[in-house]
């Protein structure tokens, strides 16, 4: 039997699905504002389940719900940027942002976002090193800059989620700017220049070649790795013979691990793998013709995406 639907059930259909495709424009905002996925997940949540706790009257009055939703999720990100200090210092080791693969590489587990729509989209504004300049920014900056930058959100509605005048917000995205150019003077990489560059090194990587690897590694190169203490990981290690000493030795202790190349964040990265598991995502920054930068992630928790559970 077909149960009859009037027009208020239709409008609360069409409300509902107002508000739902919002998600992800949310998980995208989130994920910027935090570095982390599962952080951007559970935001978003705690945003929907706020709406839901209004009564529809309430809900009905407001005039854009979608405004609404990355008003509030905006909020709870700043409140968690402004703990994330404390929580960072009971991390154990470096901590990196949680790297994410291309669509087409994105691998739905049991403990994978499984919608294809929560999946962020993909852009200059969530590469590793601009992530990493984003953690030197203070809360504030880093929400004016991201609503009114990468998202184009006016400074009036940016107001709104800082909770400062515009006038305050136009600072602190201008502060957030100068923080960006500060950070980026080494000179622009080509895409296929870096994707030239990435599968060098994971040629020289494969054979062991400490001069080559030293070769495509500035000679002030740094590497970070984040294991989170679940598992082991290398030290802070700074210059380019240090760093290949290093990753050589790391593949003669374990002569069965698999480098691939993949796209992380959206730049040209690699992939390490064991017995077919994800172990290892390497993100890399460059300055002219050489590595400047590179992360490796082995938290096996920010690897979700990358392998099955």
């Amino acid at each position: 039997m077909r149960t009859q639907t009037g027009p208020d059930d239709e409008q609360l259909e069409a409300g509902l699905s107002t508000v739902l495709s919002e998600r992800r424009q949310l998980i995208n905002l989130a994920y910027r504002f935090l570095g982390s996925l599962a952080d951007a997940e559970d935001v978003v949540q705690e945003a929907y389940a706020r709406w839901y706790a209004m009564s529809r009257s309430q809900r009905e009055a407001i005039a854009s719900p979608g405004g609404w939703l990355t008003t509030v999720a905006s909020r709870i990100c700043l409140d968690l940027l402004g703990s994330a200090r404390a929580r960072r210092e009971r991390y154990v080791g470096e901590w990196i942002p949680e790297p994410l693969p291309d669509h087409s590489e994105w691998i739905s587990g049991p403990s994978t976002t499984a919608d294809p729509a929560d999946r962020i989209t993909l852009d200059e504004s969530v590469n590793m090193a601009f992530l990493v300049v984003l953690e030197s920014m203070t809360p504030a900056e880093r929400v004016a800059f991201i609503l009114h930058d990468v998202f184009r959100y006016s400074f009036a509605e940016v107001a709104e989620s800082v909770g400062r005048s515009p006038a305050a917000c136009r600072q602190l995205a201008s502060s957030a700017r100068r923080r960006i150019r500060t950070a980026q003077q080494a000179p622009a990489t080509g895409t296929a220049q870096r994707a030239d560059i990435v599968r060098s090194f994971k040629q020289a990587w494969e054979a062991k070649d400490i001069g080559a690897l030293i070769s495509l590694l500035d000679p002030d190169a740094t590497g970070l790795a984040d294991g989170g203490g679940l598992v082991n990981a290398a030290p802070p290690t700074g210059g380019s013979e240090q760093i290949a000493r290093y990753l050589v030795t790391i593949t003669g202790r374990a002569p069965d691990l698999s480098i691939l190349e993949r796209t992380v964040n959206g730049e040209p990265g690699l992939v390490v793998q064991q017995d077919g598991v994800t172990v290892s995502v390497l993100a890399f920054d460059f300055a002219g013709e050489r590595i400047k930068h590179l992360w490796a992630v082995r938290n096996p928790e920010k690897l979700r995406p990358w392998t099955t559970a």
